[in-house]
């Protein structure tokens, strides 16, 4: 079972406003995302961290960043071109790799950091 992009975004949320309507919750990393479909157990884990940063008194707003694990990553680019009535003429496909920053820039400053992500592989 797989959770959808908009329920797990809706999902994020509900998980800091259900411990205080009031804090503020950001989720970026996704912006460019269209589609896409998360893991149920590891959203019902991420729910459950969200939910213990929100509970935390010192707390006033929530960021979630989501950024690639392995920081190369492999795409296809799909060039698609079409003629004046909107159907398909030619499609070309190529790669490229994106170099992604990672989770390292994302935590600096924070003391208090706990990796409950399983081993590459392992998940």
């Amino acid at each position: 079972m797989h959770t959808s992009l908009p329920d797990w975004i809706a999902k994020m949320k509900a998980a800091v406003f259900s411990c205080n309507p009031l804090k503020q919750v950001e989720i970026r990393g996704l912006e460019n995302l269209r589609y896409g479909k998360f893991q149920s157990l590891r959203t019902g884990r991420a729910e459950f961290a969200v939910s213990e940063v929100a509970q935390d008194n010192r707390v006033k707003k929530v960021e979630i960043v989501v950024v690639p694990r392995i920081p190369e990553t492999m795409h296809t680019i799909i060039i698609k071109g079409y003629d004046e009535n909107n159907r398909p003429v030619k499609a070309i496909l190529e790669n490229t790799n994106i170099l992604h920053p990672t989770e390292d820039v994302e935590l600096a400053g924070f003391t208090e950091i706990e990796d409950r992500r399983p081993k590459l592989g392992e998940h």
